[in-house]
């Protein structure tokens, strides 16, 4: 699995087919999820090889063999972007398509203005080239979170998301004792009609939220340690979640006001998916001082 940057500006993906006997049609548009469009250039400009040769349209591709497929920039559009700084980059995974990192608390994960630097900027300067956001974390979150190295893996990386095939585990410490050790919150989340950066548990208009709780540590300050494992990705599920239970997270500066904690007390500690190319099993753990000390 390789990615080479051609003279002309285009670029070549280079696998073996992890699946079992498919058609080229397949290939392309179920497991590559590639645009019609693209697929139609492919076809045209012949930039489509099995094993170095030239196929039908019509052959099969068996599982071992080597797929070529080359992009031109009329196919990806290249953006560029400002780059950051690359010695702000943990870096805890990546391959020719994927790199994962361990992000730091009290950092946007993109910019909302044309030159604001955040961590996308800084992974791209990590990796020389532009890269592509496939997920979130909230700018006072820390902890494990995907970027794309190139357009053509992006949707496909998209999808698993969709599906929820990549899992997300979250460590977050929060006010009180929970009764309940383990337990699934399944509370639809809407917007706050009054306040633009709040969410709210509304039964009439939210959509589908699911949280799975396990509490691993209570404390004497009358704090509780909690893994929450995400179903599904709402923006501040896990924030609405808990402060909807009384138990908001320590720090947390739009669900529990008056908090003391020095930062929002939620770290993505643990990443895990197939990767759609290899299908190698990829589990990432991101470590956090802030949480060392409270760990069982």
């Amino acid at each position: 699995m390789k990615i080479q940057n051609n003279s002309n500006g285009s670029f070549t993906v280079t696998f073996e087919s992890p699946f079992s006997q498919v058609t080229v049609k397949e290939l392309l548009e179920e497991k590559l999820l590639i645009p019609r469009k693209i697929r139609h250039f492919l076809r045209t400009k012949k930039h489509l090889q099995i094993n170095h040769q030239l196929i039908n349209w019509q052959s099969s591709v068996e599982k071992g063999n080597l797929i070529s497929l080359t992009f031109d920039q009329e196919d990806y559009p290249s953006k560029a972007i400002p780059f950051g700084d690359a010695t702000l980059v943990d870096c805890l995974y990546q391959d020719d398509h994927l790199i994962v990192v361990n992000k730091a608390e009290g950092m946007k994960t993109h910019g909302n203005e044309p030159n604001e630097l955040a961590l996308l900027n800084h992974v791209s300067a990590y990796v020389g080239q532009t890269c592509h956001v496939i997920h979130r974390l909230d700018m006072e979150t820390s902890g494990a979170i995907i970027f794309a190295k190139n357009p053509f893996i992006l949707p496909i990386m998209n999808r698993l998301l969709e599906n929820r095939l990549i899992g997300r585990d979250y460590w977050a410490f929060a006010n009180g004792t929970m009764t309940n050790k383990d337990q699934v919150i399944n509370l639809p989340i809407g917007r706050h009609r009054h306040d633009r950066r709040k969410r709210i548990v509304d039964f009439k208009k939210g959509q589908r939220a699911v949280t799975r709780f396990k509490v691993l540590k209570t404390f004497d300050s009358g704090e509780s340690l909690v893994n929450c494992r995400l179903k599904t990705g709402r923006t501040h599920q896990i924030r609405v979640h808990l402060s909807h239970l009384g138990h908001p997270i320590v720090g947390d500066p739009l669900y529990n006001e008056g908090s003391q904690g020095e930062r929002l007390m939620l770290h993505a500690h643990r990443l895990y998916f197939r990767h759609p190319l290899t299908l190698e099993d990829i589990s990432l753990n991101a470590k956090s001082k802030s949480f060392e000390k409270g760990l069982p």
